[in-house]
């Protein structure tokens, strides 16, 4: 399974750099320079390897300079490509409240102990969204094959997370799920 790493938003300067959505907690290690990236162009089947030249924050963004790209048309060209890893080669992690976003996908979620409806199932992690505010599950409803449920994964409102059970325990406040 492939999880992304960050996307291409567009090109930068003249001398083929390319600005990046980062969507990984570790920056800094997954760009770095001499770190060779799988790229999957939009609608592509393969992937094509990119190797950082540079790696450098410019207004907020990450701006990349591969080898492999030296002009604008060449960057224009990378635009929607999302970088990706191999989830199994991602370490185990060594803290048990952080979550590979794959981990959580497909999870059951159901209340919470203490909570009213304590063990009644709520859905199905369909993706992990993150946001400026945050992340976000969002939960197939239980019983439907469209819609969504959008739950903050946060501590407060996610006492609990087992990946041998598979099963994300949820505390929402009155009001914030729609009665099914």
């Amino acid at each position: 399974m492939e999880l992304v790493i960050g996307r291409v938003a567009k090109s930068h300067g003249v001398r083929g750099e390319v600005v990046v959505e980062v969507r990984t907690d570790e920056p800094d290690e997954r760009f770095a320079p001499g770190t060779v990236l799988r790229g999957r162009a939009r609608g592509a089947a393969a992937t094509t390897d990119f190797t950082v030249e540079a790696a450098r924050e410019h207004s907020g963004r990450l701006l990349l300079r591969l080898s492999e790209v030296s002009d604008r048309a060449s960057a224009d060209a990378l635009r929607g490509t999302l970088f990706v890893v191999d989830t199994a080669e991602l370490p185990e992690s060594s803290d048990p409240d952080e979550f590979y976003d794959h981990e959580l996908e497909g999870m059951t979620v159901r209340y919470a102990e203490g909570h009213a409806r304590a063990g009644e199932k709520i859905g199905t992690v369909r993706e992990v969204l993150h946001s400026a505010a945050g992340e976000l599950l969002s939960v197939r409803p239980v019983g439907t094959d469209r819609g969504e449920v959008l739950i903050p994964f946060v501590a407060v409102m996610v006492p609990r997370v087992s990946r041998e059970e598979r099963v994300i325990e949820v505390d929402p406040p009155d009001g914030l799920l729609s009665e099914p």
